[in-house]
């Protein structure tokens, strides 16, 4: 049971109390809450029912700054059309075509859209393409094959077929 479930019972009992007792001065006194709570409670749960029974926030809701769908909507396209654009060139990129937006912006929303990094976008963009079929653009392939060819090229690993199956010996000759 939730904390919210448990504050919700616990103000109903108070009620049904007061009506058991036919004195809310007592079952206020028995609950130990004032009459005044007793009284808004009654109010909201006549007024709402169960949903006025409920805790509700009095925090003002802080809302970010945000750039409009649309604009988020063509940056995320972009990061897919050109998953190999840094976020500077995207928002050159976009200037170019009228959607004015700074390159700060374009990381906040890919980083609120989980593509802040090439491979990432990389990751997603193959995703993408497994789940609806898109046929890749050029910069698209040449973006994929420029990742392969990195990982290919990376000698800080090696893949072998089972863990310990390559083994590699340096030999040093001394002597004449």
């Amino acid at each position: 049971m939730t904390t919210q479930e448990k504050l919700i019972r616990n103000k109903l009992s108070l009620l049904e109390l007061a009506e058991y007792l036919k004195n809310v001065s007592e079952a206020c006194k028995i609950n130990g809450v004032s009459r005044q709570h007793f009284y808004d409670i009654k109010k909201a749960y006549e007024e709402e029912g169960l949903d006025g029974l409920r805790e509700k926030s009095r925090r003002k809701p802080c809302i970010k700054n945000r750039v409009a769908p649309e604009v988020e909507e063509s940056v995320i396209r972009m990061a897919y059309e050109y998953p190999a654009y840094g976020q500077a060139r995207t928002s050159n990129e976009l200037r170019k075509i009228g959607i004015l937006i700074s390159s700060g912006g374009v990381r906040s929303i890919w980083l609120r859209h989980g593509l802040e990094t090439f491979k990432k976008r990389l990751c997603c963009l193959e995703e993408k393409a497994a789940r609806e079929g898109i046929v890749y653009t050029e910069a698209q392939l040449s973006a994929l094959e420029s990742a392969k060819r990195e990982r290919e090229s990376s000698h800080n690993e090696i893949e072998t077929a089972h863990p310990g199956y390559l083994i590699s010996q340096d030999t040093f000759y001394v002597g004449s």
